[in-house]
């Protein structure tokens, strides 16, 4: 069984300078955007530079959740989003389309840019709106829901505040950022909540 640990290293320390630092530099690379694949059910990209911090943060928050749930499980999402929007003032069934369209209804999802849990919160939305567990989804979804709300307070129509939840208040000027994300995102959010109204 050593050798089998010490292999690694012994191969390691064969390769070419150049080869090295390459191995160096990719390696954590792997690792972080391997997790964020495996453990967040996310589609990521190895080798991404991107959004590392986050990444990181959202891996360690992952790590500290994950024996609670396994002990308590969870509650229902769609349960929890409808609760969440009557609590809040969001129209019936706008939050869960955010659920759904955000993290596919997955507690434990993590994206390519280390947005958490089901309302996917980045870590600076999570802090802002004053939750410890951002993979909680009653801590997570109301977390969201305030978010939306605030959105909706501030902008005064519910298309441009889905647009907002995606890409951030600053990035809405009156109209949905034409970034090449939001405009699809909020297309999708709108036709789940007129599903979601019409059922």
């Amino acid at each position: 069984m050593r050798w089998l640990i010490a292999l690694p290293f012994r191969l390691f320390w064969k390769l070419s300078f150049g080869q090295k630092l390459v191995v160096l530099v990719c390696a954590p690379l792997l690792a972080i955007n391997g997790a964020v694949a495996f453990f967040g059910s996310s589609v990521v990209f190895p080798l991404s530079p991107f959004f590392l911090q986050e990444k990181v943060f959202a891996l360690k928050t992952y790590a500290k959740h994950r024996p609670v749930c396994a002990l308590t499980g969870h509650g229902d999402l769609e349960t929890l989003a409808n609760q969440a929007e009557r609590k809040h003032g969001l129209p019936r069934g706008l939050m869960w389309a955010i659920v759904q369209t955000e993290s596919g209804a997955r507690p434990h999802r993590i994206s390519f840019a280390g947005a958490m849990g089901p309302a996917q919160l980045m870590p600076g939305t999570a802090a802002l709106m004053g939750i410890s567990d951002p993979f909680d989804p009653h801590e997570a979804v109301d977390a969201g829901a305030r978010y939306l709300k605030q959105q909706l307070d501030r902008f005064g129509d519910v298309t441009l505040a889905v647009a907002a939840y995606n890409a951030g208040p600053g990035a809405v000027h009156g109209a949905v950022p034409r970034n090449g994300e939001t405009e699809h995102y909020v297309a999708k959010v709108m036709r789940t909540f007129s599903g979601t109204r019409l059922r």
